[in-house]
C-alpha cells in the first residue's frame, strides 16, 4: 500500500528539537529523510543524557532517549557542511531532493553557499524551510531562541502556574519543549502546503518558521481577549477562566480533572454526585452564578471527591457523558486502556539497541496508513549508502573525504 509522501525526499539539516520533530512527521508519512550530521559528533541531542537507552545486553548505550524520540525513520549521513567539500556534497544531494529544512542561526547556510537562492539555482522547485527562534527578519533575528526563552517571551509562562496570590505562585514553564514541538508541527504543515502548491504550479518556495510566531499564535483566545477587550490574562492554576466547576480535585488516591461545559452538564453532574438539588439552587444553576459562588461550590465538591478513589469517580462521572479523567503520570498513561487500544506504544528495530519502544504517530489515514521504517539511526549509519547513490561518491574518493573528516 502506498504511503502519503513515499514520492518525496527530504534533506534534513536540523538538530535539537523543532526541525527533527518536523522531519520525523514527514518520515512517518513515508518521505525519505536524509539527516545530515556533523562527523564524529552528530546532532547535539544525541548527548542529551542521561537517560541513555540500554542495549540488547542491558548495558547503557550512548543513544539518548531524547534523540530516539525525535529521529525515527531517518537516514543518518555525516557531512561537515563547514568545509568546501562538505558544501559540494550537499549541493549534489539537494539536486535529488524535494525539500530542504534547516534550523541554523539566520545567515549561517548563506555563508556556506547553501542558502535558498543557492539551492534554488540547483533545484528550482525546491521547498526550502528555515526554522529559527525569531524569524528571518526583525530586531531579534540574530538571537538564538530556545524553548524556555520562547515560553517566557510569548506570554505562556505568565498565564501558566499556581493562581496569582497563592503561596509559591510564579510564572511556570510547561514541562516539555512546547514551542519546539509547535514549530515542528507548523513547519511540517507548511511544507505539505508548499508541496501541494508545487504539484499544481510547478513552483517551489521558501518557508520562514519562527518559534516565537508559533507560540504567540498558539495562545489563541487569550490573545483575542486582550486585543478586543484589553484584558490581560492572569494565572489561575488548574481552574478554568470561563467555566465552573472545571478544574482538578484531590480524590482518595489521586487527582481527577473535571470539565463542566454548560448548565445542562452541571445538572447531570450533580445528579451523579447524589446532590441534584444543587443544580436548582439560584447560586449554582447558571455558569455565571457558579463562577460568582465558586468558593462555596468547590468546597462542597472537594469534600465529596476526597471520599473515593479517583478511578471510581472517573467511571461514575464518565458514564454520564461528563468530561473527566485521571491526572496520570507517564507510567499510568501507557497503562491506560484507551492508550493501549489505540496502540500508541510501538516497537521499532534499532541497529544497536534491538527492539526499542516509542510512541506512534497520532495521524490515522484510512488509505495511506503510517508505516514505520526503523528507530532513530546510528550516527553516520547511512553515509556510504546515500553518498554512493545520490552523490556518486564511493571508493577512493570516499576514503579521501573520510580521511579529511569531511564525512
Amino acid at each position: 500500500m502506498a504511503e502519503t509522501l513515499s514520492h518525496i525526499r527530504v534533506l534534513d539539516i536540523t538538530r535539537y528539537v523543532a526541525g527533527p520533530w518536523a522531519t520525523q512527521m514527514l518520515a512517518d508519512m513515508g518521505a525519505e529523510v536524509i539527516k545530515i550530521e556533523r562527523p564524529g559528533e552528530g546532532d547535539v541531542v544525541r548527548t542529551f543524557g542521561p537517560p541513555f537507552a540500554r542495549d540488547r545486553n542491558g548495558n547503557e548505550s550512548r543513544e539518548s532517549t531524547n534523540f530516539l524520540a525525535l529521529n525515527r525513520g531517518k537516514k543518518s549521513v555525516t557531512v561537515d557542511i563547514a568545509t568546501p567539500e562538505g558544501q559540494d556534497i550537499i549541493r549534489k544531494l539537494v539536486a535529488h531532493c524535494d525539500v530542504l529544512i534547516e534550523n541554523y542561526l539566520v545567515g549561517t547556510l548563506q555563508r556556506y553557499g547553501l542558502g535558498y537562492d543557492d539551492i534554488k539555482a540547483i533545484r528550482p522547485d525546491i521547498v526550502y524551510c528555515s526554522i529559527t527562534g525569531f524569524g528571518q527578519d526583525g530586531p531579534y533575528r540574530d538571537r538564538a531562541g530556545f524553548d524556555p526563552i520562547i515560553q517566557a517571551m510569548c506570554g505562556l509562562m505568565s498565564i501558566n502556574g499556581p493562581a496569582e496570590g497563592e503561596p509559591g505562585s510564579e510564572p511556570l514553564r510547561a514541562g516539555i519543549a512546547v514551542s519546539d514541538i509547535m514549530a515542528g508541527m507548523n513547519a511540517s504543515t507548511a511544507i505539505l502546503g508548499a508541496l501541494t502548491y508545487r504539484s499544481v504550479s510547478g513552483q517551489g518556495q521558501y518557508i520562514d518558521i519562527a518559534l516565537l510566531d508559533g507560540m504567540v499564535a498558539a495562545l489563541a483566545s487569550e490573545n483575542t481577549k486582550y486585543l478586543v477587550l484589553g484584558e490581560i490574562t492572569k494565572r489561575v492554576g488548574s481552574v478554568s477562566r470561563n467555566l465552573a466547576p472545571t478544574q482538578t480535585f484531590q480524590c482518595q488516591d489521586g487527582v481527577l480533572s473535571l470539565a463542566i461545559a454548560n448548565d445542562g452538564q452541571f445538572a447531570k453532574f450533580m445528579k451523579v454526585m447524589g446532590r441534584p438539588e444543587v443544580a436548582s439552587d439560584v447560586k449554582f444553576a447558571k455558569n455565571a452564578a457558579r463562577r460568582r459562588n465558586r468558593d462555596e461550590l468547590i468546597a462542597m465538591l472537594e469534600a465529596m471527591f476526597i471520599t473515593r478513589p479517583v478511578r471510581e469517580w472517573v467511571d461514575l462521572i464518565a458514564a454520564a457523558a461528563i468530561p473527566c479523567g485521571q491526572v496520570n503520570n507517564i507510567k499510568e498513561v501507557f497503562e491506560d486502556p484507551q492508550v493501549k487500544h489505540r496502540q500508541l506504544r510501538i516497537e521499532l528495530e534499532h541497529a544497536q539497541l534491538g527492539s526499542v519502544p516509542t510512541v506512534a504517530n497520532p495521524i490515522r489515514y484510512s488509505q495511506t496508513p503510517i508505516k514505520y521504517k526503523s528507530a532513530a539511526p546510528l550516527l553516520g549509519q547511512h553515509t556510504r549508502e546515500v553518498l554512493k547513490a545520490l552523490a556518486g561518491i564511493d571508493g577512493e574518493r570516499y576514503a579521501q573525504l573520510a580521511g579529511k573528516g569531511v564525512v
